[in-house]
């Protein structure tokens, strides 16, 4: 990542500051409920994060440079202290295409429970488990942009790697994944260039994407070895894959119908899977401005038993609460099933402003009927979690 840092350091020292500035620190608390599996880790953490954002446009708005670094410091897990660019790119404006080259974010789905279409940057684990949280992925991305929809080609010159908790922070494995030593299928290695194709397009009430995948896959696969210390680890392998992937949405007055459906294909495995579901609103409830939302979602593998997500037969329910008053409080509910045993994975997540420039966000999980040690979330039996976050806006 020091080539990027670089990088980023000499554009910004060679172009006029005095332009857009933006974003926020916050400090971060989390509280486990029960002691840790391992001795190496705590039950409470703290730690401060900061994302800044600089914009500079010109060229009468065809041109544009955004920059986005991230840094967080932990107060256990030094993984989790850690420093990335999410978006260092520039932005060309044609009369029907635009060009972007550089570091950036791409997001790809419609599903609430998970996003199984998403594969351009790769999951930045330690900042979050529901895998919303992405590293920011060197790119270049023509989009060809007509009245039959909107074509985007992607170049990824370069992969990243995911990142893990380390030994003392949790919401880990049971054994620590070895992340200096990740093995790779393509004898590039993390210079393997990746590309991916996406059609995306708007039909009254209906918004389809279609979108094909060929590269090193962002979701690793695992390898026990041991370390230079004699300890036993995880080795993360990253296998290429090619993935073809549809997403619908449909907008029928006060229902909205999802879907995403991936069809995966790797050297020794041919899948596919499937995540499908509405939401219904009932606005201003009680004669008042809030809505609330009625979420169903039914998450699929193929692959049952031996499929590599924890998420191959689940059912998905959720509630979500906006109230719509001037410090946009909205609170979202929902518990994950699993069909095939007794394991349930309660969430909380709610926001709230305070003033102009400050925000309150809470999360909390809850894991339940982990007694299987076949379950892939089995390792975070005992990691019940609320988490508490402050941050101002700048």
């Amino acid at each position: 990542m020091n080539k990027f840092l670089i990088l980023a350091l000499f554009v910004c020292s060679t172009t006029l500051w005095a332009n857009e500035w933006s974003g926020n620190v916050a400090l971060e608390y989390i509280q486990f409920s029960k002691d840790a599996l391992s001795t190496s880790q705590f039950k409470q953490y703290g730690s401060v994060s900061v994302q800044p954002e600089w914009f500079h446009e010109w060229d009468g708005g065809k041109q544009s440079f955004i920059f986005v670094p991230f840094s967080r410091w932990d107060q256990h897990d030094e993984k989790r202290t850690h420093l990335d660019i999410r978006e260092l790119s520039w932005l060309k404006v044609f009369a029907e295409s635009e060009l972007r080259v550089g570091i950036r974010k791409v997001f790809w789905g419609v599903t609430e429970s998970q996003h199984l279409v998403d594969v351009i940057n790769q999951t930045d684990l330690v900042e979050s488990l529901d895998g919303e949280e992405k590293l920011g992925q060197p790119m270049i991305n023509y989009a060809l942009i007509q009245d039959w929809g909107t074509l985007d080609f992607f170049v990824l010159p370069y992969f990243r790697e995911r990142t893990f908790p380390g030994i003392d922070g949790r919401l880990r494995t049971g054994l620590v994944v070895d992340t200096d030593n990740p093995l790779y299928e393509s004898d590039d290695e993390e210079k393997h260039i990746d590309y991916a194709l996406r059609w995306s397009h708007s039909l009254g009430d209906w918004d389809i994407g279609l979108s094909h995948f060929n590269g090193t896959s962002r979701d690793p696969l695992f390898i026990v070895a041991i370390d230079g210390g004699g300890n036993l680890v995880l080795r993360p392998v990253y296998n290429l894959m090619q993935q073809t992937g549809l997403d619908l949405q449909a907008t029928k007055d006060a229902w909205l119908w999802k879907l995403e459906v991936i069809n995966r294909r790797l050297q020794d495995d041919n899948y596919m899977a499937a995540t499908g579901g509405f939401e219904y609103t009932f606005y201003g409830i009680l004669e008042s401005s809030s809505d609330v939302g009625l979420v169903m979602e039914y998450l699929y593998d193929d692959r049952g038993n031996s499929a590599t997500t924890p998420f191959a037969d689940d059912l998905m329910l959720g509630l979500r609460w906006t109230i719509n008053d001037e410090n946009d409080t909205n609170v979202l509910f929902g518990v994950i099933a699993d069909r095939d045993d007794s394991s349930r994975l309660y969430s909380i997540e709610a926001s709230r402003r305070i003033g102009e420039s400050w925000k309150l966000n809470l999360e909390a999980r809850l894991f339940k009927g982990l007694n299987d040690s076949a379950n892939l979330l089995y390792s975070l039996r005992q990691d019940d979690f609320v988490k508490l976050e402050l941050a101002y806006y700048f």
